[in-house]
């Protein structure tokens, strides 16, 4: 168990956190939570010992080990794959080390004997004969080719060192496990392993992650950082999403009577508890909402953004026809070839590639950014196209404030309206003074999804669309793009983004696309596709949306 106790971090006069008591016990995961900025990372970084608080403590059980996903990647350069998994383990790591250079001894002495003798006894209480075959399984399991295992970490590419540094957090049963964002750089395969490794797992978990959909099958517990507080809620993100969107509702009724508001949030706990079987959490989380008192369901006070994407006029019939499109990489080889789909009304496509490149050089394609290596496309007389760009860096090169850089995509130059499109994205008062040369990355890409609102076209093109968003933002373009009655050309990692919107799947591979209308879970999940997927690539696929 992990204990938190009157924890205060100020830095001057900003307060991150006041007074923050809270306890973490075996057998459940939390979920961190909270707006881009409220120093989820930092209270992780509090719990490891990483950062001092300015006043308070956090205490474990004596005897209890803590295990932390590593965000240095380059911290392990000249150490071995495999070592630098069991390295996880710096109990089992320090005796190994000892007892190796105890038998290295050219003079072996009695003592040493002794100590070496010791040092076994250790060694065989922490299972460390099958330490090895455990971190070359969890390496496995990863997506780590086992050819990997003995080269040094500097060999590895960044996606690999990232999976490498997870495993090693995951090693040797740890009883606190924390997590920052560990589905960054995974395929969905690997995700999906790591959602049923910490369902599995009886210990302690405290994770921060902006995937909805990885929250929902791993979390039995959100913790709510919000007003330099952390408020502790049973159940997964859904659960807290709703039952925070219902209690503002019920608040906000001022006519309707406590019995009545009542009962709905007693039905609203019910159908919930039955819907938790879905999970491999299901059991516990069920125990947790069924015993879950009405009192606890509070408003949140966290503000969503009002995205709504409007269509200036309706597309008619024609609206892109692509035949045999193709295009390669700087080395000439092929990100994708003989693409040819159509576009029809209504048309939600969700993209899928091995290669993410190959999806972003499409977009660039359609939009007219970059020619392609062959192929046509052409698109309908009544489209007017709005883009969303994995890179928006070239957005961003003069030095305005927000209310100049919005006015030279708008046909209506007034103040007031254009102040209008920067509130519905949050920025007000002399936030829209700010100068778009200090933004940070969420804050673009929020004035992106401004500039967008503005264009008010009838076929979205997204690249990445919630990168660097908090989930607040996620939660309102998700709803915004099944509300939307246009076409919608997309590609995402974010799980519950694609399996929500998406009513049609096309993935790139260099031999050809497929094309399926279905929703992204029924098509990551059926045999015949991932069959076919394999003969696409001619190898094992790691999907990446």
């Amino acid at each position: 168990m992990i204990t938190v106790s009157g924890i205060t971090l100020q830095y001057g006069k900003r307060v991150l956190f006041d007074d923050v008591n809270l306890k973490f016990t075996p057998g459940n995961c939390y979920g961190i939570i909270g707006a881009n900025g409220a120093g989820k990372s930092t209270f992780l970084k509090i719990l490891s010992g990483e950062v001092d608080p300015t006043k308070g403590q956090v205490s474990i059980t004596p005897g209890e080990r803590m295990s932390v996903l590593k965000q240095n990647h380059f911290e392990y350069d000249e150490v071995p794959v495999l070592q630098t998994v069991i390295m996880g383990n710096k109990k089992l790591w320090d005796v190994m080390q000892e007892k190796d250079a105890i038998y290295a001894k050219p003079d072996f002495s009695d003592a040493d004997g002794i100590r070496a003798s010791e040092l076994e006894g250790e060694f065989a209480e922490m299972n460390g004969w099958n330490a090895e075959s455990e971190a070359a399984e969890l390496l496995s399991n990863l997506g780590i080719k086992e050819e990997l295992h003995t080269r040094l970490m500097k060999e590895l590419n960044g996606n690999e060192k990232v999976r490498v540094l997870l495993a090693q957090a995951l090693f040797g049963n740890p009883d606190i496990l924390l997590l920052d964002e560990p589905t960054n750089d995974l395929d969905v395969e690997t995700i999906t392993w790591l959602e049923n490794f910490l369902a599995d797992f009886k210990n302690t978990v405290i994770v921060v992650s902006h995937d909805r959909h990885f929250l929902d099958a791993v979390c039995t517990h959100i913790a709510d950082i919000d007003f330099g507080k952390i408020t502790l809620y049973t159940g997964n993100y859904s659960f807290w999403y709703e039952s925070s969107q219902l209690a503002a509702k019920q608040k906000a009724d001022q006519n309707k009577k406590a019995e009545e508001k009542r009962k709905e949030l007693l039905d609203f706990i019910a159908r919930f508890s039955a819907n938790a079987s879905k999970s491999r959490q299901a059991t516990s989380r069920k125990k947790l909402l069924e015993k879950l008192n009405v009192d606890e369901i509070k408003p949140s006070n966290r503000k969503y953004p009002a995205i709504i994407f409007k269509q200036e006029r309706e597309a008619g019939d024609q609206i892109l026809n692509v035949e045999n499109l193709a295009a390669n990489n700087e080395d000439g080889q092929p990100l994708f070839a003989n693409a040819t789909f159509t576009l029809r009304k209504g048309d939600k496509i969700g993209f899928v590639a091995k290669d993410h490149l190959a999806i972003t050089r499409l977009f660039q394609i359609v939009m007219d950014e970059v020619k392609p290596d062959a192929g046509s496309y052409t698109w309908g007389v009544t489209i007017t196209r709005s883009y969303l760009p994995n890179d928006n860096s070239e957005y961003f090169k003069e030095d305005l404030n927000l209310i100049d850089w919005l006015r030279q995509f708008s046909k209506e130059k007034d103040e007031t309206f254009i102040r209008g499109f920067l509130g519905k994205m949050l920025f007000t008062g002399e936030e829209t003074l700010k100068k778009t040369t200090v933004l940070s990355g969420g804050e673009k890409v929020r004035c992106m999804i401004s500039r967008m609102m503005l264009m008010n076209g009838n076929v979205l093109i997204l690249d990445e669309p919630t990168n660097h968003l908090d989930l607040e933002s996620i939660t309102a373009f998700n709803n915004s793009l099944i509300d939307f009655k246009g076409t919608v050309l997309f590609t995402s990692h974010d799980h519950q983004l694609m399996q929500t919107v998406a009513n049609r799947i096309i993935e790139l591979t260099p031999n050809g696309i497929i094309d399926r209308i279905t929703t992204y879970d029924e098509y990551i999940n059926d045999e015949k596709i991932k069959n076919l997927r394999n003969q696409m690539y001619g190898d094992i696929v790691e999907l990446k949306a």
